[in-house]
């Protein structure tokens, strides 16, 4: 294998959104100029978009990262490739295909021999410990909580860990989703069936773990944070925190009283990551909301642009975090109609004939009665409305004042 700097980087998710863009160029930075990069598509083979998501993630790592990837599924291309990434789909789908062929065996190799990027997110990164969460069979069909072997990328650099990525997700709103859609039930007992030299590492969503090979170091990237839990206890590094490799194995280990050889978080981390599609829909329905509140339709017309925008951002994203992309879009299409809705394309004359037809004949009351002042009033009073009311022989006709 040629010598190339050695990174192994697990994401919880967002592996083709705007908030992993600048991880993922810091890693293909290393790698030097036109470096072969290779998309393993086995977590999502099973799916019949599957050549859809394929697109899309080539489009997001020419788009965004400069990036020229090819897809492949098998373990020929891993030996010769500088980088190799694998992201959604289901996470014992690609166990299965992995362990029965050559491929499990050459990322082995791959984080053994220090040399070239790994880049493991969502479903994948699942794949990388010890132990596997089957997330589709406890979450989606009702499986009793177990774990499934792993394809164990990590026991090569001393960590025996289970990597549990989605670790903060909730997008079940009144129940727990938490740590992959298990839930703090689920997880704690699931956690009890673990070796007791077995460690959890959680990933929250949108955040990446960098593990440098050469210099053994690890960083947390992103919006969230990797938390270390063994048997219950928690150990939290936030984005910017930086480790040393033999610090966390301390610390997977249940070494009792660790301390980190420096802070773990630095006096400031700027985070490149930005929002995510969620809180931008958010952001966006609370501006239309309040300018539709106010009757400022410019701000009215921006919200709506400045969503349609970010949905243009996201449109690479493979993932369907909350709904995704879709249900985005369907906050999009409900705005749309709601500022429909508020536009009158009727004429000036044709809105203002209910009020101003009762305020005419009012007048033509009061001049027959002789109240010719209060008559007058209420014509000035149009007047300064805008409403230009004349007298014919045919009775008042009124225009608006352009």
């Amino acid at each position: 294998m040629p010598d190339r700097p050695g990174v192994l980087v697990l994401m919880g998710s967002g592996e083709t959104s705007p908030t992993m863009v600048e991880v993922h160029r810091s890693v293909v930075r290393r790698l030097g100029r036109g470096p072969r990069a290779l998309l393993l598509d086995t977590p999502y083979a099973f799916q019949e978009n599957a050549a859809d998501i394929s697109t899309r993630a080539k489009r997001y790592f020419a788009g965004s990262v400069g990036l020229g990837v090819e897809v492949a599924s098998g373990a020929g291309a891993l030996v010769q490739a500088d980088w190799v990434f694998s992201g959604p789909g289901s996470p014992t789908y690609a166990l299965d295909h992995w362990r029965a062929t050559e491929v499990g065996a050459a990322l082995r190799a791959r984080v053994h021999a220090r040399s070239g990027a790994t880049v493991l997110a969502s479903a994948a990164a699942c794949t990388a410990g010890v132990v596997a969460v089957p997330v589709y069979e406890i979450y989606k069909v009702g499986a009793e909580p177990h774990w499934r072997d792993g394809i164990d990328l990590l026991s090569v650099l001393g960590l025996d860990v289970a990597v549990i990525p989605h670790y903060d997700n909730t997008e079940g709103g009144t129940h727990d989703t938490r740590y992959c859609y298990l839930g703090e039930r689920r997880l704690a007992r699931m956690e009890r069936e673990l070796p007791e030299e077995v460690a959890v590492l959680g990933i929250d969503e949108h955040t990446a773990v960098v593990i440098d090979l050469v210099a053994e170091t690890v960083t947390t990237s992103g919006r969230g944070a990797l938390t270390v839990r063994r048997q219950g206890a928690h150990t939290v590094f936030p984005s910017g925190a930086v480790l040393s490799l033999a610090e966390l194995r301390e610390l997977a280990k249940g070494v009792t009283g660790f301390v980190p050889a420096e802070p773990l978080t630095p006096v400031a981390v700027r985070d490149s990551s930005g929002p995510t599609l969620v809180e931008s829909v958010h952001a966006c329905q609370s501006r239309f909301d309040s300018a539709a509140g106010c009757g400022d339709s410019a701000a009215l017309a921006v919200a709506v642009l400045e969503l349609e925008a970010e949905i243009g951002r996201w449109a690479a994203d493979t993932e369907e975090d909350e709904g995704g992309v879709e249900q985005a879009r369907a906050v999009l299409r409900h705005l749309v109609a709601r500022l429909g809705g508020m536009a009158d394309l009727r004429s000036a004359e044709d809105r203002l004939a209910p009020l101003v037809g009762p305020l005419l004949a009012l007048r033509g009351r009061l001049r027959a009665s002789g109240a010719y002042d209060t008559a007058d009033a209420v014509r000035d009073a149009l007047t300064e409305g805008g409403i230009v009311v004349e007298d014919t022989p045919d009775g008042p006709r009124w225009t608006v004042r352009a």
